[in-house]
């Protein structure tokens, strides 16, 4: 397991918008300077809905990077590349289609939802039925050790988990395993060993977590020790056999506060977002235009802020004494809604004005991102190659 990975996608969308900035990218920031990274556009999910209409898939893709890159994504702390340019991804996901029972995907709770939300769409193809499975296989392909996710989806890491588990369980044990796993032990040196084995044996016999996690560190500490022996050791641990895929863990990021103009949730579908790209005239009309307090009819009517969506946007972008000034204003008649509105302009084309700026440079010189993209896709399709030769190997399709 390499316990510091953390991988993430994006379908790609076109251009993105404050609610992607909040609710994810600011995210992939912090996250990038803490652990080793590799962020993707997720170009063959976007077939699994929009299979009849794939025109548009590819400049979605490079507008969805450059934005990722003017939020701050820094290619220099970690890696990009889109999804189809790495095919073991789909070779992985052919593998284990293999062995995943069908009721494993019928039950997904995004399957019968996304079906009854998208009436308009055949949803009636495997590629939507397994998409579950291929996100899983981007996961497992990399070996990391936290997926970042809400808690919606923390099902799916669930799922990803059985998956792995259930084709280590089938392919794990080589011949002789026991007894590799026993000389590999003596490698750890002797005080190493004892303390290995003690910790085994509380995880098996008392099924102690703790002692689990104590056990991987140990593996994980343990300098000059073969990474086949250290996976070894970590199926030894589990009970079972070598660990060939791991099992990832949900790094849980909180929900975004980001309101749409409207007061739902910011989507280009609700046709109620603010693009990052967006010119400041624009932003200034949208906010400017959007509802308020449905009470304060006239200048001189008092209103109740949490009536009204332009609140959401001040409890987002305003300090304590803005905030006050808007509560004592709206509820007195004091300030009009042009006025409290004006402090949300301001520092949402603040917010924006460096992304922008940003953007600007990627625009006049794509190559940039052209470069970027083929380094992340080289780096990524050498660590994915990396797991296919396990997987091979231990399904017996290994020729050399």
């Amino acid at each position: 397991m390499i316990t510091n990975r953390v991988l993430s996608g994006m379908r790609p969308t076109g251009a993105l918008h404050l609610g992607h900035y909040h609710g994810v990218l600011k995210n992939w920031i912090q996250l990038q300077y803490k652990y080793e990274c590799l962020f993707f556009a997720a170009d063959w999910h976007a077939l699994t809905t929009h299979y009849d209409d794939p025109a548009q898939i590819e400049q979605h893709v490079w507008d969805m990077i450059i934005d990722w890159l003017a939020a701050g994504v820094d290619p220099a702390h970690a890696t990009l590349f889109i999804q189809s340019q790495v095919p073991a991804h789909a070779e992985l996901h052919l593998l284990l289609s293999m062995i995943t029972p069908l009721p494993w995907l019928e039950r997904v709770p995004t399957y019968k939802d996304q079906q009854e939300k998208l009436t308009e769409k055949d949803l009636t193809t495997y590629g939507f039925l397994g998409y579950p499975l291929l996100q899983s296989a981007d996961i497992l392909i990399y070996r990391a050790a936290q997926v970042p996710v809400g808690e919606d989806q923390v099902p799916h890491i669930e799922f990803t988990r059985e998956i792995a588990r259930r084709f280590n369980h089938m392919f794990g044990r080589d011949a002789g395993f026991e007894q590799k796993a026993e000389e590999a032990i003596k490698k750890l040196g002797s005080r190493r060993a004892r303390l290995y084995r003690e910790l085994r044996a509380k995880f098996q016999q008392q099924g102690d977590g703790a002692a689990r996690e104590a056990a991987r560190a140990l593996l994980e500490e343990t300098q000059n020790l073969p990474s086949e022996d250290r996976e070894r050791l970590l199926g030894y641990l589990e009970g079972g056999g070598k660990m060939i895929l791991t099992e990832p863990h949900a790094l849980l990021t909180e929900a975004s506060r980001m309101p749409g103009l409207d007061g739902q949730k910011m989507s280009k579908s609700y046709n109620n977002a603010i693009g990052l790209r967006e010119d400041p005239d624009t932003i200034a009309r949208k906010i400017k235009t959007m509802p308020t307090d449905p009470a304060r009819v006239r200048r001189t009517d008092p209103g109740t802020p949490e009536k009204c969506p332009v609140w959401q946007l001040h409890l987002v972008y305003s300090d304590d004494r803005t905030k006050e000034w808007v509560q004592q204003g709206c509820r007195s008649a004091g300030i009009g809604c042009l006025e409290c509105k004006q402090p949300v302009i301001e520092a949402v084309l603040a917010e924006l004005k460096s992304i922008r700026e940003r953007a600007q440079q990627y625009l006049t010189d794509p190559t940039q991102v052209r470069q970027i993209i083929r380094d992340g896709a080289e780096k990524a399709r050498g660590l994915a190659q990396e797991t296919l030769a396990d997987v091979r190997a231990a399904m017996g399709l290994d020729y050399t």
